[in-house]
């Protein structure tokens, strides 16, 4: 089954010959290797570029291994250039490259070569990558599948889908996988042998039972505000650890560089500011985050909420958790919106709703929406399968299935 990735070819093609080297970045198995070796391939060929014009080289491969070697590859490369025309370097796994860093600087003083690479590692893994390359390199960031990915690869009932997709993920090689057995099995071993494997070798972790422990805490606690001090607290009266808040602090960062998890930060929307006190974390691939926790607490609440943010995140938004401050002569309380969406000059107020049972809870979740004096959109996300609308207070009011499937908010 081939699965189509526009959205990122099309990111690749819009860097196509530019004087800067194509980094591709991800968590390990979300599909970065496809993309470059056979999607963009296909891109190239049916561009009019020769075949012998595409140098790709995977040094996972164990025939590559000389090619991990910076003069040897040097070398080889040169070797295949054979005139002027445009040339394209796709390199896998690009870690494996001893002095990586400086190749890929040597390969930008050939004109007539655009520069592609992957990497997966431990030592590759770091979402600021690009910082290796002093300013020559873009980063195009790729997610596992989105839920209309799949759809439009698969078809068939959404619902059903939809259970399936929220319990499993979206890791590409998942797809081929017709046993739910084999999804959790497939699941659960990468969470040991690689990301878990990365991040304690990348980083020198001595206690792995710890930090173990602290992904599965994470894992839990999906769109709970929590700081580093609040999450000590837990493992000193739950755990009876005597892991310190300078230390999660870290392990944090090192989930994020691994692209295991991603920081939303609160936002005071009436002060416009950043309220640096507590965030919330959101797995990048939910079937990871189940995996983890042995597919228990599977609340479907939970897991639309992270969902909804991962879409928002590979559609190219920035997303904060925003906050109101409302006061009266007796209370002061904290609203909460679930995400502020910024891309360039847009802005959506969006609340994760599974259901508004009752006029009680649907007050409740349009608190935070009606207090918002400016002009930008609110939207509610709803997991019931609705006919979009406005209501009175010209709040969009949606179900969860067509915003997955790519509805233009901007549009409704």
């Amino acid at each position: 089954m081939i699965i189509q990735r526009n959205k990122y070819l099309n990111g690749l093609i819009g860097w196509k010959h530019t004087d800067l080297i194509k980094i591709i970045t991800g968590i390990r198995r979300c599909g970065k290797s496809f993309l470059l070796f056979t999607l963009f391939h296909q891109h190239l060929l049916e561009n009019g570029t020769d075949e012998d014009h595409i140098i790709e080289i995977a040094l996972d491969d164990i025939s590559n291994e000389e090619l991990r070697s910076p003069l040897k590859m040097l070398a080889y490369v040169k070797e295949r250039i054979k005139d002027k025309e445009q040339y394209y370097l796709i390199i896998d796994e690009v870690q494996l490259l001893d002095r990586f860093v400086e190749v890929l600087n040597s390969f930008m003083h050939i004109p007539n070569v655009d520069v592609y690479v992957t990497g997966s590692n431990s030592r590759f893994l770091s979402k600021d990558v690009a910082t290796e390359f002093r300013g020559r390199g873009v980063e195009i960031h790729i997610y596992p599948l989105s839920f209309a990915e799949l759809y439009e690869a698969e078809g068939g009932d959404k619902q059903t889908l939809w259970k399936r997709y929220y319990t499993y993920g979206g890791l590409p090689y998942l797809a081929a996988l017709n046993d739910d057995a084999k999804r959790g099995e497939y699941l659960s071993l990468l969470n040991q042998t690689l990301y878990l494997k990365d991040i304690v070798e990348r980083n020198n972790i001595s206690n792995i039972d710890e930090f173990s422990e602290l992904m599965k805490v994470m894992a839990s606690g999906i769109g709970s505000p929590c700081n580093p001090n609040k999450i000590a607290n837990t493992f000193n009266t739950v755990k009876k650890s005597t892991l310190d808040n300078k230390t999660i602090a870290n392990y944090l960062l090192y989930m994020e560089d691994a692209f295991i998890i991603e920081k939303s930060t609160r936002y005071d929307i009436k002060g416009r500011k950043y309220i640096g006190t507590l965030s919330k974390y959101y797995f990048q691939d939910i079937g990871l985050r189940n995996a983890l926790l042995n597919f228990r607490q599977m609340e479907e609440t939970h897991i639309m909420e992270n969902i909804i943010y991962n879409e928002l995140r590979s559609r190219g938004y920035n997303v904060d958790v925003g906050m109101i401050e409302v006061r009266s002569a007796t209370e002061r309380k904290q609203l909460e919106v679930d995400f502020v969406a910024n891309k360039g000059d847009k802005r959506y107020y969006i609340q994760s709703a599974f259901a508004l049972p009752n006029e009680e809870k649907r007050e409740q979740e349009l608190a935070s929406l009606k207090r918002i004096n400016d002009s930008f959109k609110k939207i509610i996300i709803m997991r019931e399968d609705i006919a979009p609308y406005h209501d009175e207070n010209g709040i969009l009011i949606m179900g969860l299935m067509d915003f997955l499937l790519g509805t233009d908010i901007d549009e409704i």
